[in-house]
């Protein structure tokens, strides 16, 4: 008798295992798929940044395109406030288009943003 529940024991210990085996196999399927899923998005992030950073590059460009543009306006600008007298027609129109813009950008998105 004493064989035999040592028999038992024995094959419900190598079922146990197996069942402990398997178990421990299919959680490490399941950390494998979550380790690569986890790749994955660690991957995408790197792209996103590295398209955000070209992005930004070309918007400094861009800001320093127009900040030679708006100072090479303003020296003729001053250049035409210094002239004197013979610009102060040119220099009222000057002045009166500009509030006009403002006025029609002011109506226009007044408008869009109502909407």
């Amino acid at each position: 008798m004493a064989t035999r529940g040592t028999n038992n024991r024995g094959s419900r210990s190598a079922s146990t295992e197996e069942m402990l085996e398997t178990e421990n196999n299919r959680m490490v399927d399941d950390l494998a798929a979550k380790v690569s899923r986890l790749k994955g998005i660690a991957i995408d992030i790197e792209n996103e940044s590295k398209q955000q950073n070209n992005y930004l590059d070309g918007m400094g460009d861009e800001f320093g395109s127009s900040s030679s543009l708006l100072s090479g306006s303003a020296a003729r600008l001053s250049k035409m406030i210094a002239s004197g007298r013979s610009n102060r027609k040119v220099m009222c129109y000057l002045i009166a288009g500009l509030v006009g813009l403002f006025f029609v950008g002011y109506y226009a998105l007044s408008k869009v943003i109502i909407k």
